[in-house]
């Protein structure tokens, strides 16, 4: 338990932080973390030791996540907003540019999101992208293209139910 505890306690920000991004809510995140680290505590047996153990955790999260939402049949909406937290010194024009970025980041598809989540914010490799999704790399590589191009769209044209779905 020691070895799990050292491996996993400096991940923990990190998981948090794609926990937030996807779910958009302090405490769903903060739930998704802990089930993530429950079931890697109790396969832990399982996991390849020589396997990327962040991106195992990514996976363990993404799949949870994903299980919440197909049980839930709809994604709670966001109680708050990353410029709307507490001590943000933002300017109204930066916190009007975050609001807008997170309302088009949620009209991207879920698989385009997770995306641009694992490589924008997590720096993930396309590599340990693929083996977070379970898809070919060139595949991650064309659904963070389509990601970016859409969500270029998406806030300059700040019409997200005007533009077609690029798939």
């Amino acid at each position: 338990m020691d070895e799990a505890a050292a491996l996993l306690e400096p991940l923990i920000p990190q998981l948090r932080r794609y926990a937030y991004a996807m779910t958009r809510d302090h405490e769903s995140a903060d739930d998704l973390v802990q089930d993530t680290l429950e079931r890697a505590l109790s396969r832990w047996a399982l996991r390849r030791r020589d396997g990327d153990l962040r991106a195992w955790l990514f996976t363990i999260e993404r799949n949870l996540h994903v299980s919440g939402i197909r049980t839930r049949r709809r994604r709670p909406e966001s109680a708050l907003d990353a410029a709307d937290e507490p001590g943000g010194h933002a300017t109204q024009d930066v916190g009007l540019a975050a609001r807008d970025a997170l309302e088009a980041l949620d009209h991207l598809p879920e698989d385009h999101r997770s995306v641009l989540l694992l490589v924008g914010v997590e720096d993930l490799t396309y590599e340990e992208t693929a083996r977070v999704l379970d898809v070919p790399v060139g595949t991650v590589m064309s659904r963070l293209s389509r990601a970016r191009t859409r969500l270029r769209a998406l806030i300059e044209t700040g019409r997200s139910g005007y533009l077609r779905r690029v798939k």
